[in-house]
């Protein structure tokens, strides 16, 4: 990769996300490549049908230098570059069952990985020009977390926390049981004091109990557009103010206000559509 760098702890997990996608897919072995002469070489190119961001490189390179590390891979895009249906992405040379056996797993990480951030950069582009960023959740697909976390931030938005433990986000449940608002920030910060802390809440008055705990981040839960507005005489501090709840594409550009510093939704992950991608092989 040249333009974009993987984190650390992505870089690490791409070996056993795909082991784990190989695993299911071949099992004790795939039958139908077995058809095919085991010294029979091939060259097969991989083509994109949609108009997408493309993501997921490190993922395809994976996946066939664990089948067979002398496959080459040559690539005619860069990770997070916009394509046009009917562009070719790479080519690969190789034996011929390798490149069959790992197709299905490639191209699954590729699709809905590109599919991520495509959706990530329509997003970006609604709110380009404001201060307000775009974050993903951990509305994500199981065993994908990282994967799609890095996809989003290819496509322009960024990432919210990555897990339970890297920071706090205390909610409706998370208050009662800690006997209010005040009472869960306090135990926040004893804690966990280096982490941030943030704080959903649904009413005026819960934003009120909120700033005054002094939480990093209020997040307004399912506040309408007319709300949101009305916000922007308030004087937040420090504290950022978040907006989630239902949020879509087709709505986003409702809620940037002077009073909001992120957008956060979930459909990001999940409501993404995969990329159209085709291989096939060709003479020569």
């Amino acid at each position: 990769m040249t333009q974009h760098q993987l984190p650390q702890d992505t870089a690490s997990d791409i070996p056993q996300c795909v082991a784990r996608a190989l695993q299911e897919d071949i099992g004790s072995g795939d039958i139908t490549a077995m058809l095919i002469p085991a010294d029979k070489t091939a060259r097969a190119t991989v083509i994109c049908r949609d108009a997408a961001v493309i993501c997921g490189r490190p993922w395809v390179d994976e996946v066939f230098r664990q089948l067979d590390p002398s496959t080459q891979i040559e690539w005619q895009i860069e990770e997070g570059d916009q394509v046009s249906p009917g562009q070719t992405l790479f080519t690969l040379e190789g034996n011929a069952r390798i490149m069959l056996t790992g197709e299905r797993a490639a191209l699954n990480f590729l699709q809905t990985l590109s599919g991520t951030a495509t959706l990530a950069r329509q997003y970006a582009d609604l709110t380009k020009g404001s201060q307000v960023k775009i974050l993903d959740t951990r509305k994500t697909i199981p065993g994908l977390r990282l994967a799609q976390k890095y996809a989003v931030a290819i496509g322009g938005c960024s990432n919210h926390r990555i897990g339970l433990y890297d920071a706090f986000l205390i909610k409706e449940n998370h208050i009662a049981a800690c006997g209010g608002i005040t009472q869960a920030v306090s135990q926040a910060r004893i804690i966990a004091a280096d982490k941030l802390v943030e704080v959903e809440v649904e009413t005026i008055a819960e934003l009120e109990q909120a700033l005054a705990a002094k939480a990093d981040v209020v997040m307004l839960d399912n506040f309408s557009p007319a709300d949101i507005k009305a916000l922007s005489e308030i004087d937040f501090g420090e504290t950022k103010i978040e907006v989630s709840g239902n949020i879509t594409k087709e709505t986003v550009q409702q809620y940037i206000s002077s009073a909001v510093n992120y957008i956060s939704s979930g459909s990001l992950t999940k409501h993404i559509q995969a990329v159209d991608l085709s291989m096939r092989f060709v003479d020569g």
